[in-house]
């Protein structure tokens, strides 16, 4: 068996890597990541930040809740999920 899911899976080309905070681990085998960016309101010029959720597949389910991780893009899984957890980056306190 594969030691971590890298070695696993083939990429090609430049896969898409997002970085947020897990903000749910209740599924199974699966986490709600929270991504944060901050954009340029085109009118105002204030900057204002925005936010999205997004599921990611977390196979050995080793993600807890306030986890910074980060995610790369995947085949749909499932309805919902189209991420998969790449790496932890750094443990929730």
């Amino acid at each position: 068996m594969a030691k971590n899911a890298e070695e696993t899976v083939k990429i090609q080309g430049r896969q898409r890597v997002l970085k947020g905070t897990v903000i749910s681990t209740k599924m199974d085998k699966t986490v709600v990541v929270k991504i944060e960016r901050k954009k340029r309101h085109p009118l105002y010029q204030k900057v204002v930040k925005m936010a999205k959720k997004y599921h990611a597949h977390d196979e050995k389910e080793i993600a807890t809740r306030g986890d910074f991780i980060s995610i790369i893009a995947t085949r749909p899984l499932s309805k919902t999920k189209r991420w998969r957890v790449k790496e932890i980056i750094e443990k929730a306190k």
